[in-house]
């Protein structure tokens, strides 16, 4: 089901080079706010940690994100070493994760789309037949428009989770 992901985890630190290597990913797109930074900016250090420690073992890093905010995105980008971005993707809309694809010069199959959104992140990635995985929000501040979908987020997942197990 395209509102299902294939992955649900805590959060992105839980995507270990072994679970990549298991899905046969080569790099993962991923989502900026409340997946790596909470409402107010704040990226952890060990979500830093994580990101080098992916791309010392060859894994692929790219951020797509819906904000307009480049500044911000770039900022993120640079602290996670010096990885690829692209701002106001319009998810869950496919041109941004083709995008990435091609530059990438993967297979969809190859890719991880990593979100806290089913209705962005999930949606768009499972469009593009990527590898999608529905990490949970790291703040349960949102902007307005995020906001007033958690609930049914929740209900999904709730769902999700009784299919899985």
């Amino acid at each position: 089901m395209i509102l299902y992901p294939k992955a649900l985890l805590k959060n992105v630190r839980e995507i270990t080079i072994e679970f990549i290597k298991n899905n046969k990913l080569k790099a993962l797109i991923l989502d900026l706010d409340n997946t790596l930074i909470d409402y107010d900016r704040n990226l952890p250090q060990e979500t830093i940690n994580w990101a080098k420690q992916l791309q010392g073992q060859g894994v692929k890093l790219y951020i797509l994100s819906n904000t307009n905010k480049i500044e911000k995105v770039k900022k993120v980008a640079e602290q996670l070493g010096k990885i690829q971005y692209k701002t106001f993707a319009r998810k869950p809309f496919k041109k941004g994760f083709i995008q990435i694809q091609k530059e990438l010069g993967m297979n969809p199959s190859e890719i991880g789309v990593v979100g806290d959104q089913i209705f962005t992140d999930v949606i768009g990635g499972n469009r593009c037949k990527m590898f999608t995985i529905l990490v949970e929000p790291i703040s349960q501040k949102d902007i307005f428009i995020t906001a007033w979908k958690r609930p049914i987020e929740e209900m999904i997942k709730n769902k999700y989770k009784k299919r899985v197990h």
